[in-house]
């Protein structure tokens, strides 16, 4: 019964999320070294939760009937131009160290969020 309430939903998909974005920026700083290796990124939370959230038909493929848009979760190559080094790699150490520290700010969120919804459940039940 509870696991359906959007707000815990919501704590999930955004914990989620912060685990896939770490996973990305844990690869772009494993591969700094590696020529030719373009950093990878995944879209900000709130596309992609809104996105999942809307009842509209949604194309995971181009051969989808009746949607003219395709959705993607997955790390994205991000290269801006001019940002690579000369052996072609796009990995911006200080910039990934940034991005790590938003992810953590973002899955503590998701945590604090879970925490204070438990807690209003526990006193709506009077086990507070």
């Amino acid at each position: 019964m509870f696991e359906n309430l959007e707000i815990m939903q919501m704590a999930r998909a955004m914990a989620t999320h912060a685990s896939a974005r770490q996973n990305a920026v844990a690869q772009n700083i494993a591969n700094a070294d590696t020529p030719g290796y373009a950093a990878r990124d995944l879209p900000a939370f709130a596309e992609i939760y809104r996105s999942e959230a809307t009842p509209d038909l949604r194309a995971t493929r181009a051969g989808h009937i009746g949607a003219d848009h395709s959705v993607t979760t997955g790390p994205q190559t991000r290269v801006e131009p001019g940002a690579t080094s000369p052996d072609g790699n796009s990995v911006s150490l200080e910039e990934e160290m940034v991005k790590s520290v938003e992810v953590k700010r973002q899955h503590d969120l998701a945590l604090a969020i879970y925490r204070s919804s438990m807690t209003v459940l526990r006193t709506s039940l009077g086990r507070g």
